[in-house]
C-alpha cells in the first residue's frame, strides 16, 4: 500500500486532499494486480481510467490556476509534465484489454507508472509550488545564486558540498543570463551533468551521515534526493535547444528554489548542525 505521508503534504488543502486521492486509485490498482482473482475485469479497468481522465483535468486545473494566481515560475516546468500525464492515460485508455492476459499486464504496467509518477512528480516538482518567489521579483536580485549564512547547517562536509552545488547552479544562470545557453546548448548540457553527478555524490554523502546517525527522516530524504536526480535526467539537449530564454529561466529557478527549499525545509532538520 502507498500511503500518504507528511512529507507529501504540500499545505494548500485541496490540492492535498486531490493527492489524496491519487494515493487511492494507485491502491485501488495495486488491489486489482494482486488479488487473486484473474478473470474478466474490463469494465472495472475502463472505469479506473475514466476515473483517472477525469481526476487528472480537475487536479491538473486546480493545481496550475493556483500558480497562475501567484505567478509561481515553477508552472512553466509543471504543464508539460501535466500534458506528459494526460497523454500516458490516454494511450492506456486506448489499448486493447480484451482478454485477461492482456488486462492483467496493462494494470501491472499503470501501477507501476502510477507509482513513479506519485514520487517523482509530488516530491520532484509539486512541492516546489509557492515556494519560488515570482519570477519578476526572484530574477532582479543582485546575485540569487550567492550562498549565504541562512543556508548553512553547521555540519561543514554538507555545507562545504552545497555551496559548490550553488556555484554550479550559478554557472548555469549565469550562461542563461548571457544567452549563451540558446546559443550553446553543449555548454549548458556540459554544467547539467556536472550537477547532476556532483549532486548524485552529496545524496551519497549526506546519506550516509544520516544512516551513521540513525536519522529517523532518512527515508522522506531519500525519497526527495531519488526525485530531483529524477527531475535532472529529464532534461536533455532538445528541451534546451527548442525552448525559449523564459523557459531555461524558469530551468535555472527550479534548479535553485529546489535546492533551497530542500536544505531550509529538510537538511537543516538533520541532527548534529546549527538550527
Amino acid at each position: 500500500m502507498f500511503h500518504f505521508t507528511e512529507d507529501c503534504i504540500l499545505g494548500m488543502e485541496e490540492i492535498d486532499n486531490e493527492h489524496r486521492h491519487l494515493f487511492d486509485l494507485i491502491n485501488q490498482v495495486m488491489g486489482m494486480v494482486q488479488s487473486e482473482y484473474k478473470g474478466d475485469q474490463y469494465s472495472d479497468i475502463k472505469e479506473l481510467l475514466d476515473e483517472l481522465e477525469e481526476y487528472a483535468d480537475m487536479h491538473f486545473a486546480h493545481e496550475e490556476a493556483y500558480m497562475e494566481e501567484i505567478c509561481d515560475p515553477e508552472l512553466i516546468i509543471q504543464r508539460p509534465q501535466h500534458m506528459f500525464f494526460r497523454e500516458s492515460v490516454m494511450e492506456y485508455m486506448v489499448q486493447n484489454i480484451d482478454d485477461d492476459e492482456s488486462q492483467q499486464m496493462l494494470l501491472e504496467e499503470l501501477m507501476h507508472f502510477l507509482a513513479k509518477w506519485l514520487y517523482h512528480h509530488i516530491l520532484g516538482s509539486d512541492i516546489m509550488i509557492g515556494k519560488l518567489p515570482p519570477l519578476e521579483e526572484w530574477m532582479v536580485r543582485e546575485n540569487p545564486c550567492e550562498f549565504t549564512e541562512e543556508y548553512m547547517t553547521g555540519l561543514e562536509l554538507i555545507d562545504n558540498e552545497h555551496q559548490l552545488l550553488f556555484e554550479l547552479v550559478e554557472r548555469m544562470h549565469n550562461l542563461v543570463r548571457s544567452g549563451e545557453a540558446e546559443a550553446n546548448p553543449d555548454e549548458a548540457m556540459k554544467i547539467l551533468k556536472e550537477l547532476k553527478q556532483y549532486t548524485k555524490y552529496h545524496f551519497t554523502d549526506e546519506e550516509e551521515y544520516m544512516t551513521n546517525i540513525g536519522y529517523e527522516g532518512l527515508e522522506a530524504q531519500k525519497r526527495a534526493h531519488e526525485a530531483f536526480i529524477h527531475q535532472l535526467d529529464a532534461i536533455n539537449k532538445e528541451d534546451i535547444e527548442a525552448n525559449s530564454r523564459e523557459h531555461l529561466e524558469s530551468l535555472v529557478e527550479f534548479l535553485l528554489g529546489w535546492l533551497i527549499h530542500h536544505i531550509l525545509q529538510a537538511d537543516k532538520k538533520i541532527p548534529g548542525g546549527v538550527k
